[in-house]
C-alpha cells in the first residue's frame, strides 16, 4: 500500500499525486494529515483510498468506481454528481451530501447537515443509496428524483430530532426511510408518509447489512426499530408551473 503525507501539499498537488498513483497501478493508497484538501477522488480509476483527517469539499465529485474511507469528518458536497463507487465516513459530514448523485453508495456513521440527497436521481437498475447513522438537517431529500435515503438516528439524536424540517420538499422519485417517527409538520410539499411493507423490509436488510458490518453495529438490533417511509406525492409536482397539457389550465 502506498502512503502519502499531505500535510504540506496543496489540494492540486495531492490530487495530481493520487491520479499518478492510479495510472501507476496502485490499488490502495493511504493519505495522512488530510485537512481541507478538495476534490479528492475526482477522475480516479477504481482504487481504494484511506483518508486520515478532514477532507475538503466535493470529496468524490463525479466519482466513478473508487472506494474512499474517511477516518474523521468530511465537509460539504461529498459524492457530488457521483456515478458509482463507495464513500464511507467514520464521523459526520456536512451539507448537500450526494448532490445530484446518480449511483454508488455513501455511508456516514454519525450526523449530516442540510439538503442531503438534493436532486438525487437514479441512473441504472440499482440507483444511489445514502445511509446516515445519526440524524439529518433540514430539506433532506429535496427535489429527490430517485434512489434511496436512510436515516437511522443511532448514537443519540441531534437536538432530539431525527430529521429537520421540510423533508422531501419537491420530491418526485425515490424513497426515504427514517428509523422512527416523523411528525407530519416536518414534511415538505411533495412528500407523504406511505405504508412500510415486506419489500421495504427486504430492501433495508440488503442496504444495512454491509453498513452495519462496516461500523460494527448489530443488524438485527437496527432493523428492530420502527421505520417510517416517505414517498413522492406525484412524479410531476411542478407540471403546472412549466408546461400545460390538454385539459389543464
Amino acid at each position: 500500500m502506498l502512503t502519502i503525507d499531505s500535510q504540506d501539499m496543496s489540494h492540486e498537488a495531492l490530487n495530481e499525486r493520487l491520479y499518478l498513483a492510479g495510472i501507476q497501478g496502485h490499488e490502495r493508497v493511504e493519505v495522512q494529515n488530510v485537512l481541507g484538501h478538495r476534490y479528492i477522488g475526482t477522475g480516479l480509476p477504481s482504487m481504494a483510498l484511506d483518508l486520515h483527517g478532514t477532507p475538503g469539499e466535493d470529496l468524490g465529485a463525479f466519482m466513478d468506481g473508487p472506494t474512499i474511507r474517511v477516518f474523521g469528518n468530511a465537509q460539504n458536497a461529498i459524492g457530488n454528481t457521483m456515478n458509482s463507487g463507495l464513500i464511507v465516513v467514520h464521523g459526520s459530514a456536512g451539507d448537500i451530501a450526494g448532490h445530484s448523485m446518480r449511483g454508488g453508495r455513501i455511508w456516514v456513521r454519525d450526523h449530516v447537515g442540510y439538503r442531503v440527497g438534493i436532486h438525487m436521481k437514479a441512473s441504472g437498475p440499482d440507483g444511489p443509496v445514502i445511509i446516515v447513522g445519526g440524524c439529518a438537517g433540514d430539506f433532506l431529500g429535496e427535489y429527490m428524483a430517485g434512489g434511496t435515503l436512510i436515516v437511522l438516528g443511532l448514537g443519540g439524536k441531534r437536538g432530539e430530532r431525527l430529521v429537520g424540517n421540510w423533508v422531501g420538499t419537491g420530491m418526485h422519485g425515490g424513497t426515504v426511510y427514517v428509523r422512527g417517527e416523523i411528525a407530519a409538520h416536518r414534511l415538505g410539499r411533495g412528500a407523504c408518509l406511505t405504508e412500510f411493507d415486506e419489500a421495504d423490509a427486504a430492501a433495508l436488510r440488503h442496504h444495512l447489512a454491509p453498513f452495519c458490518g462496516e461500523f460494527g453495529w448489530e443488524l438485527e438490533e437496527v432493523l428492530g426499530g420502527r421505520f417510517s417511509k416517505l414517498s413522492p406525492v406525484t412524479n410531476r409536482p411542478y407540471r403546472r408551473l412549466y408546461a400545460s397539457s390538454v385539459g389543464e389550465c
